[in-house]
């Protein structure tokens, strides 16, 4: 069954599934600067746009373009500026 996620009052959109081994969400980002955290690790890859990420404990911000991924641990926090509409796929565990 697909879920609609609304976060950041509408700016960020996704949908979440199961792949065949791991949980995902598929979503839309909107221009912006946001704090996520986090429950469970997590690999983000960018489907088109960018996200600029700091994570936990860095001090530099990277910016992430179509193609490319990035993981977050679990219970942990990461920073996203979003200069352009971005499309993205996380899968969860």
């Amino acid at each position: 069954m697909l879920k609609v996620n609304e976060y950041f009052d509408g700016n960020i959109k996704s949908i979440t599934f199961k792949t065949e081994t791991l949980p995902a969400t598929v979503g839309v980002m909107l221009p912006g600067e946001y704090v996520f955290n986090t429950a469970d690790k997590e690999k983000m890859t960018v489907v088109s746009g960018a996200l600029t990420i700091k994570l936990a404990g860095e001090s530099e911000f990277t910016t992430y373009k179509a193609g490319e991924s990035f993981e977050v641990d679990a219970n942990s926090a990461f920073d996203v500026k979003v200069k352009t509409e971005t499309a993205y796929l996380c899968l969860y565990g």
